[in-house]
């Protein structure tokens, strides 16, 4: 296992993260099982474990506490803050209401009394980032957290953040955590350089493209759309789909360009991520134990020129061949924010539409 440095953090983490998002009842609700995926992570090297909240509604942290039970000292724990844990308003988001006591709850459930890198799961554009960065600053002073960064933000909000902190004399954003894939490189335009370029560490999700780099789903095969990712998700695998046949033609090359390397398609899709230079750590999401096995074996890999020129061929830089966070949508694409409303749905503009003050 090799390591790097989070960022300007000074903290040395795996180059593979064990990501937790299938432990619990979405995923594999066995925590018997669970456990012995985490000792099996931490005895491969792998010294890097993110979750989040809302994961399986809180069972993932859970999980995750447990099985750290007498080895947290030796490991980088990371969780995330931001979707509603529960009913009713206030229950989610980026203020500092909700992060105050969405961080105490995290920390019950994980059964420890710090967090190493503690995350914005989504931007909130109902927020101020000044509000979410002088709240986590706070939780940095208390002893709460080490670390904070966000998660799948636009280039442009996490320069926003960097400026605000600047101008603030606030505790900055040290880490990003985006989509990232041989079949999702959008982030390749703008956001990897913008976290290069701010010092920011970067940890990558959904290296195996929601399961098209796993080697499960092949062109000429069929694909059942009613159980698995599949059953969640039927847009992202019908095969009839041009966006989901383009993904197979380029699936069935990468095969081929895998087996020239002597590898399976799962380690090369994992490998390619940390190529970049920007890039600290790619997250693996086991649901089984084989699975955890597949991730590890390869990796060692790494890519040379020739290989990273054919990937480039297959699929140009800065190319989306989908959309690799179907779960969120910015909120400036809404037909509220984009149309003139009449006066009686003023309140449904968005804060984007108030004026501008100093503070912004």
């Amino acid at each position: 296992m090799r390591y790097r440095v989070l960022g300007g953090t000074g903290i040395e983490v795996s180059t593979h993260c064990l990501g937790t998002m299938m432990f619990g009842s979405v995923g594999n609700p066995d925590h018997e099982e669970c456990a012995r995926i985490v000792h099996t992570a931490l005895d491969h090297g792998i010294n890097f474990v993110d979750t989040a909240d809302m994961y399986s509604a809180g069972e993932s942290e859970e999980i995750v506490g447990k099985a750290l039970r007498g080895r947290r000292d030796d490991v980088v724990l990371a969780t995330k803050v931001h979707f509603p844990m529960g009913e009713g308003p206030n229950r989610g988001g980026n203020s500092r209401r909700w992060i105050v006591r969405a961080v105490e709850d995290s920390l019950r459930r994980l059964r420890t009394d710090w967090i190493d890198l503690y995350q914005i799961h989504r931007p909130d554009h109902r927020t101020d980032v000044e509000e979410t960065l002088s709240a986590l600053g706070d939780l940095v002073r208390q002893g709460k957290i080490r670390a904070f960064g966000s998660s799948t933000f636009p280039a442009d909000e996490i320069v926003e953040a960097q400026w605000v902190a600047e101008r603030r004399a606030l505790p900055r954003f040290r880490t990003e955590q985006p989509p990232y894939s041989i079949l999702a490189r959008g982030i390749e335009t703008s956001v990897l350089p913008a976290a290069r370029r701010h010092g920011m560490g970067v940890l990558t999700w959904a290296p195996l493209a929601s399961g098209f780099l796993s080697g499960r789903y092949r062109k000429g095969v069929p694909i059942d759309l009613t159980g698995g990712r599949a059953a969640l998700t039927p847009h992202r695998f019908d095969p009839a789909l041009p966006e989901n046949a383009r993904k197979l033609d380029v699936v069935e090359h990468l095969v081929e360009l895998a087996d020239g390397l002597g590898c399976t398609l799962p380690e090369l899709a994992l490998a390619f991520p940390l190529a970049h230079p920007a890039v600290t750590s790619v997250i693996i999401g086991p649901r089984t134990p084989e699975q955890l096995a597949a991730a590890i074996e390869g990796a060692a890999l790494t890519l040379d020129d020739a290989v990273l020129d054919r990937i480039d061929e297959l699929v140009p830089p800065g190319t989306n061949l989908y959309h690799p966070d179907g779960a969120w949508q910015s909120p400036t694409l809404s037909p509220a924010a984009r149309r003139r409303a009449p006066a009686d749905r003023a309140a449904a503009r968005p804060p984007e539409d108030r004026p501008w003050s100093p503070a912004r």
